[in-house]
């Protein structure tokens, strides 16, 4: 699956966010080693603490259905933003636990124009281990 592939199933999964709140629609599609795409979306809550990012979505969901560390190739975020969308800190810190920091994260906007970055250019200084 190509970059433009992985950001059309961004595209078209941000429909199914459960987003009453925001009116903000996220979609994310997390592409696996294996050629498996996995899709999340936000959904939000009352209490907007308890949301789950799009990106968080895609990768929890991976993790439930057996997916591990090392098993993610790229992931694409779609919104509808003038400008790209890029992972919330939190869920850059959930990617920097489970990708490698070559992995490519693909950001997208109302355009349709890619912003294409390793995840180590997105998150430069990201916590890598904890010294206990």
């Amino acid at each position: 699956m190509d970059k433009e592939q992985l950001l059309e199933s961004a595209r078209k999964i941000k429909d199914r966010a459960y987003i009453p709140y925001s009116k903000f629609p996220v979609g994310a599609a997390l592409l696996l080693k294996d050629g498996t795409v996995i899709n999340g979306v936000n959904v939000e809550n009352v209490s907007f603490g308890a949301t789950n990012c799009a990106e968080r979505t895609a990768i929890f969901t991976a993790v439930a259905t057996g997916y591990k560390k090392g098993d993610f190739q790229a992931i694409a975020v779609a919104g509808d933003t003038e400008d790209y969308l890029p992972p919330c800190s939190i869920c850059r810190q959930v990617l920097v636990e489970f990708c490698s920091p070559e992995m490519p994260v693909y950001l997208t906007n109302q355009k349709k124009e890619i912003l294409e970055l390793t995840l180590r250019e997105l998150v430069p200084y990201a916590f890598t281990d904890l010294d206990m």
